[in-house]
């Protein structure tokens, strides 16, 4: 890696967890500059403007945000240890505790940032393939029912999660996200043979 690559790359990790808590309009330039200790001409000669900043920032969360769950979910050898796996990350990481990058970003580029909103997408899609995938595996593997359809669990696991982790931030507790993750289980296990 470059000394170029290695600056630009500092730039977004220093960045990422500012613009998730703050928000890419919340988020200025003098925090980007007070986050890095460079001046506006290093932060600019590194990127065209803020928005590829925030962009970028997204992208790097969600790449270290999908490879906790990815890792999570190779730890587990059955459908059950594979989706109580995927769910422990999401109760215990502590970089969640400032919301959900894929929520953050969302709500933000919803109507505004087409390409935010693109990327964003694909992050959904993304999330709800995880569970699909334990799904229709388990299924395929005899370890879960074929009554359980794999395309509406996860959507709906999904966003009962992204809600959870809205309610924990803004509540500052855990309540209403340990309720969500019991009754995914709880569903879960009605499928389990």
């Amino acid at each position: 890696m470059s000394k170029a690559e290695r600056t630009r790359q500092f730039i977004i990790e220093a960045s990422a967890p500012i613009i998730n808590k703050k928000g890419m309009a919340g988020t200025s330039l003098t925090d980007i500059m007070e986050a890095t200790k460079l001046a506006k001409g290093g932060i600019y000669g590194n990127f065209e403007s803020k928005e590829e900043i925030c962009r970028e920032s997204f992208l790097y969360l969600r790449a270290q945000l999908g490879g906790k769950l990815n890792e999570a979910v190779t730890q587990g050898t059955s459908a059950k240890a594979k989706l109580y796996n995927l769910l422990s990350v999401y109760e215990n990481d502590k970089n969640l505790l400032d919301g959900c990058p894929i929520l953050n970003f969302g709500a933000e580029a919803d109507d505004t940032n087409p390409i935010m909103k693109e990327q964003v997408k694909n992050a959904i899609g993304s999330a709800q393939k995880r569970f699909y995938t334990i799904i229709e595996d388990g299924i395929k593997n005899n370890e879960l029912s074929a009554a359980i359809n794999p395309e509406h669990f996860s959507i709906k696991v999904f966003a009962m999660i992204e809600g959870g982790i809205l309610c924990r931030k803004v509540l500052g507790n855990n309540q209403q996200m340990m309720i969500i993750l019991d009754s995914i289980k709880e569903e879960f296990e009605s499928y389990v043979l």
